[in-house]
């Protein structure tokens, strides 16, 4: 991709209005650009992002058994009649009535659609387990939305939703969700750290929020420190850290005689990106949820639901991953994986080794950005720095000449003077998520 013909508004300035570090840089960045109190537009490099981390989050889910499909934005207020949640659920959800005067409301979350979708397609326990998926764009009304895509009113969220036999089953479903959970953040190039949670207007009895550690994080965590020790590859690592405290300081506040000897407690800011819950029969008996038994009788089906802030990752990866100069994108949600820089866009040995050097990562299966603007060299590595991406080759008249490039790694900010050949082999093969 040409830069000359891509749409990407960098910004020098910090904007006045932008508090924390990842809304500031997405709006510097050009990823985003707010167009009513809490709502954005996704511009092409943001969403780019946004789609890397979805896909993410899909490949897990789907390597888990779940199953994906597509709720719409809009809900029935009958359906949350139903479930008793209409009056209930708050100032947050945006009610209002379509041309026939119908109730209706832009979903701030799934559950009485789901159980109303599978109550209509399953008769039988040979109907489950099921857990089945979607992500989309949700609607909460923020008295005070701030913080960028970190607390927005519209966000797209990975909702998922566990149907089970029995406890037993069920709680395996919540298993493999936090397994799936942990995996996600990993493959995103996220720590994140399980802390127990209140179930809340969700309700249930076993939940389970995942935090992502930073230092700007909006959450003060207190947890066992032997958290920091687990190898998240180790196929036990989920089992293990279960068994590890963790709680948000108001929760761990309550509790009188804390498990974790105090040598052992460690205190830190998370940011939260994720919460599972476990809530039994509390929608699927409201709704009228049935399937026949094995000995013929009509049981209600356990549910679980379990939730993934997909928009607000991209906020959350950058508070954790930035610098002074910019962002810092792990490879696998990099909307770009190299930026290009020819210096002298005017030079025919510049722009010939520009030219050959772009065709050859592309046929490598790598997605390049390609600075080809009569600017300023400054600005371009300004830019680059800016927008985050993995690698950058920068190729001026002495390197072309020399039949050499510069390759710097953004996140070391390394850089070594190699042949195309060289850099081809440190960057070569499709990017891996």
């Amino acid at each position: 991709m040409l830069f000359s013909r891509y749409l990407l508004p960098v910004m020098k300035e910090t904007p006045a209005d932008a508090q924390i570090v990842s809304h500031q840089l997405m709006l510097r960045a050009g990823l985003v650009r707010q167009t009513a109190a809490g709502i954005y537009a996704w511009l092409p490099l943001g969403l780019q992002v946004l789609n890397r981390i979805a896909d993410v989050v899909r490949r897990e889910q789907d390597r888990v058994g779940a199953i994906e499909l597509l709720m719409p934005t809009i809900q029935s207020a009958d359906l949350w009649r139903q479930s008793g949640r209409y009056d209930a659920y708050g100032p947050e959800m945006l009610r209002f009535k379509d041309r026939g005067q119908r109730e209706m409301l832009y979903g701030p979350t799934n559950e009485e659609m789901i159980t109303s979708i599978f109550r209509d397609c399953v008769r039988s326990y040979r109907d489950l387990p099921r857990t089945l998926y979607h992500i989309q764009w949700k609607f909460r009304d923020e008295v005070r939305p701030r913080f960028g895509v970190m607390r927005g009113r519209e966000f797209l969220m990975k909702d998922a939703y566990s149907f089970d036999i029995d406890e037993e089953s069920g709680r395996a479903s919540y298993d493999a969700q936090f397994t799936a959970y942990l995996r996600t953040f990993a493959a995103l190039g996220l720590r994140a750290v399980p802390v127990r949670a209140p179930t809340g207007p969700i309700g249930g009895d076993l939940s389970h929020e995942f935090h992502i550690l930073a230092d700007t994080g909006e959450s003060e965590l207190f947890y066992d420190s032997a958290l920091d020790a687990v190898d998240l590859a180790d196929p036990d690592a989920p089992a293990m850290l279960r068994g590890l405290y963790a709680m948000e300081a108001e929760e761990h506040a309550k509790v009188e005689n804390c498990p974790v000897p105090p040598e052992r407690l460690a205190s830190r800011r998370g940011i939260e990106v994720g919460h599972i819950f476990f809530f039994g029969t509390k929608y699927s008996q409201a709704m009228g949820l049935q399937v026949q038994a094995k000995d013929g009788t009509q049981i209600t089906p356990l549910m679980g639901s379990y939730g993934v802030g997909v928009s607000r990752l991209v906020g959350a990866i950058i508070e954790a991953s930035h610098d002074a100069n910019g962002i810092i994108w792990p490879d696998s949600v990099a909307p770009f994986d190299v930026g290009l820089i020819n210096l002298r866009p005017d030079d025919t040995l510049c722009s010939t080794a520009a030219a050959e050097a772009e065709a050859r990562l592309e046929a490598a299966g790598l997605i390049v950005l390609h600075d080809d603007r009569d600017a300023r060299g400054g600005e371009k590595f300004a830019t680059m720095d800016l927008i985050g991406l993995p690698w950058q080759i920068i190729i001026g008249p002495k390197s072309a000449a020399a039949g050499l490039v510069e390759l710097k790694r953004r996140v070391t900010g390394e850089r070594h003077e190699v042949s195309l050949d060289d850099a081809m082999a440190r960057l070569a093969g499709p990017r891996v998520a």
